[in-house]
């Protein structure tokens, strides 16, 4: 683990476009700022972990027919969506 020092308004850069600012030190509380790309999530640790026990307990949820059944579903065609009627009804253009 490389360990730095910073003060108030010092920055560290990971890669090229991942910042992370001092913003304030206060006691035994340091406020960061982080400046990342949308693509790169950015979470408290247990935030971070939280959503990985959730989303691996509704994975677990999940049974092959659940998954069958819910893929057949997507692929039912659905009459509704052209009304059920094939005319036109509008002026053509020619």
């Amino acid at each position: 683990m490389l360990v730095l020092s910073r003060q108030r308004d010092e920055t560290i850069m990971i890669g090229d476009d991942i910042e992370i600012t001092v913003v304030d030190i206060r006691g035994d509380k340091v406020r960061l700022g982080i400046n990342a790309p949308a693509s790169v999530p950015v979470h408290r640790k247990e935030v971070y972990e939280a959503i990985k026990r959730e989303n691996r307990e509704a994975s677990q949820g999940m049974n092959i027919e659940d998954l069958d059944k819910a893929q057949r579903k997507l692929k039912r065609p659905d009459s509704r969506r052209d009304g059920g009627s094939n005319s036109s009804g509008g002026a053509q253009n020619s």
